[in-house]
């Protein structure tokens, strides 16, 4: 079995790289974060023209129908480049779970077309998340309710902002009154919704992390090239050829984890939460080291608004309790491996 990606995805990552290089500059990113709302409408509607809001939207609703594996590719550019933007919650987390609405729901259809032409932002709750990203700026927030999926317009809700050490990352507690309007879906199938919800919502996370750990390892080397002492460049010592050599390992074995879970959240595997708790693991643990290491290689200065480096650092650390905490996801990943019912080893990786 072929598990490498195809041309056209490696195709679809460089273009949309190219196109966040050009479009999400640091002293933009900067400049949003100064902002009250803390998004560019600018910027969201540059992004709907690329494409990139239909990525998940069923071709019959104006999408591209394009699966998990290839979002495990789009969020690691979007952490890359930070993106200021709750893209990923709408086009993909949201998505998802409204294209498996029942076609009876009344507006499934409207809102999926509104996803693909970039005309709406979708806020989602989670009971892992005590705090809704983005619900300030959100025109239709999906909320959980016990077992049931709500559908709440913003003017159905006051949000309660909460400070964030990532100031691109509004949070905000969600105060609301469910009711049989807003009511999409409940039981069996809403809690099935919300299980499919979860593994998405980490995944979405875990590759963002992935792609800041890769940013930041970027921006250590480079600087560690210029910065010089006793004559030389720092980055010539072999202690701090150790740190960040370190960090590219660690964001190597964490590459397979993430796709490895996408592969089984895209083909509906039973196994598929251990998975997706492992690569959230996996993926956080490359971020921490990348931003602690970069720390290390740019000194006090990594700190300092001025260096590009914050900016990436919070975001993981703001990133790292989203979906689900480390305990979290250790519990679900001891519960598999500990469990006597573990299929493990090499031959069983991917089944029969």
């Amino acid at each position: 079995m072929d598990f490498t990606f195809t041309e056209d995805q490696l195709a679809f990552r460089e273009a949309v790289s190219r196109f966040l290089m050009m479009e999400a500059a640091p002293e933009m990113l900067r400049e949003i974060w100064e902002t009250d709302v803390g998004r560019s409408p600018d910027l969201r509607h540059k992004i709907a023209e690329q494409g990139l809001t239909a990525l998940s939207v069923p071709a019959d609703n104006g999408g591209l129908g394009m699966d998990d594996i290839a979002w495990s590719l789009m969020t690691q550019e979007l952490g890359y480049y930070a993106i200021p933007d709750s893209l990923a919650d709408t086009a993909y987390v949201a998505c998802g779970l409204i294209s498996s609405l029942p076609e009876s729901v009344t507006r499934r259809a409207e809102w999926l077309e509104r996803i693909a032409d970039g005309s709406i932002r979708i806020a989602v709750g989670h009971a892992v998340n005590p705090l809704v990203a983005d619900a300030h700026a959100a025109d239709l927030l999906l909320l959980p309710h016990g077992d049931e999926v709500h559908a709440v317009p913003r003017s159905l809700v006051d949000v309660i902002a909460n400070p964030s050490i990532d100031l691109s990352r509004r949070l905000g507690r969600v105060v609301w009154e469910p009711t049989s309007a807003t009511r999409v879906a409940s039981g069996d199938a809403g809690r099935a919704l919300w299980a499919t919800t979860l593994e998405r919502g980490v995944l979405s996370v875990a590759g963002q992390l992935l792609g800041l750990a890769q940013r930041m390892l970027d921006l250590s080397v480079d600087y560690a090239a210029q910065r010089k002492q006793f004559g030389k460049p720092i980055g010539s010592f072999q202690a701090v050829k150790h740190h960040l050599a370190d960090v590219a390992t660690r964001i190597e074995f964490a590459k397979p984890v993430l796709y490895r879970a996408a592969h089984a959240v895209a083909h509906g595997e039973a196994d598929a939460a251990v998975h997706v708790s492992h690569a959230k693991l996996a993926c956080g643990e490359a971020a921490w080291l990348a931003a602690r290491h970069g720390i290390q290689a740019h000194g006090a200065m990594g700190y300092t608004w001025e260096v590009d480096l914050q900016m990436f650092m919070k975001r993981v650390w703001a990133l790292d309790a989203s979906w689900g905490d480390r305990g979290f996801h250790k519990t679900r990943v001891a519960g598999f491996v500990l469990g006597d019912a573990a299929r493990l080893g090499p031959g069983r990786t991917f089944g029969e």
